[in-house]
């Protein structure tokens, strides 16, 4: 079967995940029966369909047309062979139980034609197993989609011990025909990727707290601002749903063994049906109580070394199994967990020798299996890292938060790469955005693109969680002064530079259109200054540069209301240039990036040189921006700002 011999897509299972899924097929075009055992369950999934579609619809992601197609392509059905019977691919997403997806299987497998491909998107049962009650094991694999299907990228495609590759190969064309990123694991292994960093890194922060080495506050506050994930470790798993953290960790303690023995807390807090936000109650209190708070200044560098080193540990496992090469390894848990860089790359960067020295201090203390260096890990440090000892040539530059290219002779084109991330700035993104453009100034371009990637943001601002975790007057007068001079680099650039906006433009990332000559922005893109909000000011540059292309009265509402603004609006303020449709913004801005290539090249230079040097002393006001930025990153209220940026509550600012 090829991938335009696919028509209809059965999905077994009407829940949460199911009826996602059968959202994004109806949404790539496909015919879609939705199943589930009784009347009332799949016509509620059909229902949620209905109202996602219309959502979107809403919020102009999607077209009307194709929302109203998308709902006519899902037929809820209950008989079997309704569902089945004409299916080329079904996806099960029925509940986490062995026996009742065996079960469900032996049916399906009696009324489905030969041709049929079956996909179970369980996130960490066996595939083989699942497979060998059916006659078609080589025509079975795993699709596991992330929650909520709709928004989420990954889609792990798992081969088990019978899978033929023809299969594996055309669900991972499905993938991306649903435009989603597949990542290939090559072995049916409990967790697959994700979960196979994610739950034993939820499991040893609840083994932290049972230990008293530290708080639930603690932990969380280190994995979220000084790790720089996206939640905390406990705010994870009251996210995820403990009772599930808890079963797929007794899953992979009954297949991989002792390594995986659930923590006492995790266990006791399922015992107390503590389940997390979907019970009003977990590891912190959501009826009750304020929800997931901690402290941004909270962390410790021995839980960050313990935790790192158990991701590090996995990571070698599943490396040492071949489960799948460390740069998928890194790309899965990225768009599956939001982590802003992969486990493997994290822990090269720490150092693997430390993380080991970590591992067997805690072992040597405990006994405990979990603390067993795997080989993956050690052959790993023995070869300088996990992605190894740098062979590549000293003047080569490799970017991994950036994506440089030359889509013709005289355009460049730098795309800031973290979508996973909403494309937000670190101080690693700074550094190589100065390195590509020594690139750019050293090529024969004539002209500048700068984009962001995925269609959700061109860039959401500055990490701020992460300079919460080490906030201090010095380093942020630094970073403050950096980021000035590095988004400060577009506007000396002797070329013309375009910037290209779809979707969130919000404080450090407005601050970098600000810098381009002229902007070009989808009409669903969003801008914004928010860093009142925070309890700071705009520290690269926004202070001074907007002013001028907005004025100045213009400039201080923006700032100080701390309001998004839309790109009709921003247009009318002469912010952009040009709004277009999202499907049109790739061939504007390129094509006014060419235009200006073919412009007289000195012309240019010294028409960009002029208009700086004629503005009234900006640097002055750069360095009292660099100062104030300074001083208020060390108060009570960025504190303050910063711990609530995730809470629906506001801030409560004392000017402290």
């Amino acid at each position: 079967m090829e991938l335009e011999d696919i028509d209809t897509i059965t999905v077994l299972g009407a829940g949460t995940m199911g009826h996602g899924i059968a959202e994004v097929a109806a949404l790539a075009g496909y015919d879609v029966r939705l199943r589930d055992i009784e009347e009332d369950i799949v016509q509620d999934g059909y229902e949620q369909i209905e109202w996602s579609l219309d959502k979107l619809a809403e919020k102009d992601i999607i077209g009307d047309d194709l929302a109203e197609s998308a709902k006519d392509s899902v037929t809820p059905v209950v008989d079997m062979e309704e569902a089945a019977g004409d299916a080329d691919v079904v996806i099960e997403a029925i509940i986490e139980e062995m026996d009742i997806k065996k079960d469900v299987y032996t049916e399906l497998d009696e009324v489905a034609p030969d041709r049929t491909i079956f996909a179970s998107n369980t996130s960490s049962l066996s595939i083989t197993e699942l497979s060998e009650v059916t006659d078609r094991p080589e025509q079975f694999c795993g699709m596991h989609f992330f929650n909520p299907p709709v928004q989420m990228d990954l889609v792990e495609v798992i081969n088990g011990e019978h899978t033929a590759e023809e299969t594996t190969e055309l669900v991972a064309e499905l993938a991306e025909d649903m435009g989603k990123s597949p990542v290939h694991v090559r072995k049916d292994e409990p967790g697959f990727i994700v979960n196979r960093i994610l739950v034993p890194l939820m499991n040893e922060a609840c083994w932290l707290v049972d230990e008293d080495v530290a708080t639930i506050e603690e932990v969380d506050s280190t994995t979220s601002y000084d790790l720089g994930l996206p939640m905390g470790a406990f705010e994870l798993g009251d996210q995820v749903g403990n009772d599930v953290t808890l079963h797929v960790l007794n899953y992979m303690h009954d297949v991989l063994g002792d390594a995986y023995e659930p923590a006492p807390l995790l266990q006791q807090t399922v015992d107390d049906e503590k389940l997390g936000k979907k019970t009003g109650a977990g590891f912190y209190d959501y009826d009750d109580g304020p929800g997931a708070e901690y402290p941004p200044d909270a962390g410790r560098e021995d839980v960050a070394d313990r935790l790192l080193a158990v991701m590090a540990n996995e990571t070698g496992k599943l490396r040492q199994k071949d489960v799948a090469p460390v740069d998928d390894i890194d790309e899965a848990v990225k768009l599956g967990g939001g982590f802003p860089d992969g486990p493997a790359k994290m822990a090269d960067k720490e150092g693997l020798d430390g993380l080991i020295e970590a591992l067997e201090a805690a072992y040597d203390e405990t006994g405990h299996a979990r603390y067993e260096v795997s080989d993956g890990l050690r052959e790993a440090a023995e070869d300088g890292g996990f992605h190894g000892g740098s062979d590549d040539d000293e003047d080569e530059v490799d970017f991994e938060t950036l994506a440089l290219s030359f889509p013709s002779e005289d355009v460049a084109h730098l795309e800031l790469d973290r979508p996973h991330q909403m494309n937000t700035v670190t101080p690693e993104l700074l550094e190589e955005f100065g390195a590509a453009m020594d690139e750019i100034e050293g090529s024969d371009a004539r002209a500048l693109l700068v984009t962001g990637a995925g269609d959700r943001a061109f860039c959401a601002g500055a990490d701020a969680a992460g300079m919460a975790s080490s906030a201090n007057p010095i380093d942020a007068i630094e970073l403050s002064r950096l980021g000035q001079d590095t988004w400060g680099r577009l506007e000396t650039l002797s070329i013309p530079v375009v910037a290209g906006i779809d979707g969130y433009a919000l404080g450090g990332g407005m601050e970098l259109a600000t810098c381009a000559d002229m902007r070009v922005a989808t009409d669903r893109s969003t801008f914004g200054q928010p860093e009142h909000n925070l309890g700071i000011l705009p520290g690269w540059g926004g202070t001074q540069r907007l002013k001028h292309l907005i004025g100045e009265s213009r400039a201080k509402e923006v700032i100080f209301t701390c309001d998004h603004y839309d790109a009709e609006t921003m247009e009318d303020y002469g912010f952009l240039n040009e709004v277009v449709e999202p499907g049109e913004l790739e061939e504007a801005a390129l094509g006014l990036a060419e235009d200006l290539a073919a412009g007289p090249p000195l012309a240019q230079e010294y028409t960009k040189r002029a208009f700086y040097a004629g503005r009234d002393d900006t640097e002055a006001g750069l360095e009292v921006e660099a100062q104030a930025f300074g001083h208020l990153i060390g108060t009570d209220d960025f504190l303050e700002g910063v711990s609530k940026m995730q809470s629906d509550e506001d801030p409560d600012f004392s000017g402290q």
